[in-house]
């Protein structure tokens, strides 16, 4: 704990690393809103399970057209430049997603989603790991941890809005205007970033142990949006928990997750990637089996924090892992892994909502405890996970403090 808070403390006060870290931020706590306001925006559109299953569709839709395009669009704009418009953008999309007027304007808010938030997430990951050469200190699961940080905060906020009685169209666009107000103070800091990020030509097909690193971020990530998207869902129509309760699963899952990922910058270095990324996984195929084995809302938020704290260091384990696989560059190692997680971020919860069609919510997320067991072992099997520290230390750096 001790070492955390160190870590974190330190984090905080380099202004260069606490920037980025509010990019991952500006995504999850917008997400947090969105989650609250599914069930609502589901009632208010008409949608089916299966119907908003397939709309989610189209954001992984978006993010494969992400996949293809990141090459090309990292090498003719600025870093910086997109780092600010592409998370203005953001913003502006998440409003259009929860107020939309009907499933069309959903529909293309989700696919632009997609497609931004993946590029989004390329850009701030790559920054990440230039600040580590740069400064030789451990930020990206710190770094991550912000993005948990940012979504149980929203949830709670969430929960807080409906009980003011506060519509989604509200509580969204508040958010989004006090986000888009830091990013303009912010301006300047993040067009220093003035390079271009080194990539390959074009996009390739992972393949190897790249495509093992992707197949476990595709658990990672199906694992976070089905949490994302249905456990708002499972506990006020499966479970028939209140509005304000709707959120708190994702609020204990993301806040787990962010205690975890703060920790991670210490315990990765002492445990081992390997060790931990396995771990993590089958902690978080256990917290799966807790939330679906109870009809009872305690159990289920207690399993839903429990997969929040499984998978919190897996991410930031495989896209440091990404950027340093034998002749990859560091944008395509991350686009390779990112596009695996995206896929099943955005495609899983389509997949939870056919089967909650046929069946239910908690079979449809019985799912996942295969897969995490599935992902361990691939991370057990995987030749550039391993039981020792390959990255660079935690050190302080007093000369790029604010």
């Amino acid at each position: 704990m001790i070492d955390m808070l160190n870590n974190t403390i330190t984090y905080f006060r380099h202004k260069p690393s606490i920037s980025i870290g509010f990019l991952f931020a500006v995504a999850s706590i917008l997400l947090g809103i969105w989650v609250a306001a599914i069930p609502q925006i589901k009632g208010r559109l008409g949608l089916t399970d299966a119907t908003l299953g397939l709309s989610l569709l189209l954001a992984p839709a978006g993010a494969l057209t992400g996949v293809v395009l990141a090459p090309a669009v990292f090498r003719k704009i600025k870093v910086g430049t997109w780092l600010f418009w592409g998370h203005i953008l953001i913003c502006l999309i998440f409003i259009a997603q929860v107020i939309a007027l009907n499933p069309v304007m959903l529909w293309l808010a989700l696919y632009a989603n997609g497609l931004v938030g993946f590029l989004n997430g390329v850009s701030t990951n790559a920054i990440v790991d230039q600040l580590e050469r740069k400064h030789h200190r451990r930020i990206m699961s710190t770094s991550h941890g912000m993005y948990s940080l940012g979504g149980g905060i929203s949830a709670g906020l969430a929960g807080l809005f409906y009980s003011f009685h506060l519509s989604t169209a509200w509580q969204i666009l508040l958010v989004a205007a006090l986000l888009i107000l830091v990013l303009l103070t912010l301006k300047q800091g993040f067009f220093k970033y003035d390079q271009y990020i080194e990539s390959d030509s074009g996009f390739r097909l992972p393949t190897g142990s790249v495509l093992g690193l992707a197949f476990i971020c595709f658990v990672t990530f199906m694992g976070e949006g089905c949490v994302a998207d249905w456990s708002a869902i499972y506990l006020k129509e499966s479970l028939q928990g209140s509005k304000a309760i709707a959120g708190f699963g994702f609020a204990g899952f993301s806040i787990a997750m962010a205690i975890g990922r703060f920790n991670g910058d210490t315990w990765i270095p002492k445990l081992g990637s390997k060790r931990m990324a396995i771990t993590g996984c089958l902690v978080a195929g256990s917290g799966f089996l807790l939330a679906i084995g109870f009809s009872n809302i305690a159990a289920a938020i207690a399993g839903f924090t429990l997969i929040g704290l499984g998978f919190s260091c897996v991410v930031p384990i495989l896209f440091s892992t990404a950027t340093k696989v034998p002749g990859v560059s560091p944008i395509a190692g991350i686009s390779a892994v990112a596009s695996g997680g995206l896929i099943g971020f955005l495609a899983g919860p389509s997949m939870i909502g056919l089967v909650a069609e046929q069946y239910s919510v908690a079979t449809g997320l019985s799912i996942l405890v295969f897969l995490a067991i599935l992902a361990a072992y691939v991370a057990w099997r995987n030749k550039f996970l391993v039981n020792r520290n390959t990255t660079v230390p935690v050190v302080n750096y007093q000369d790029q403090l604010f």
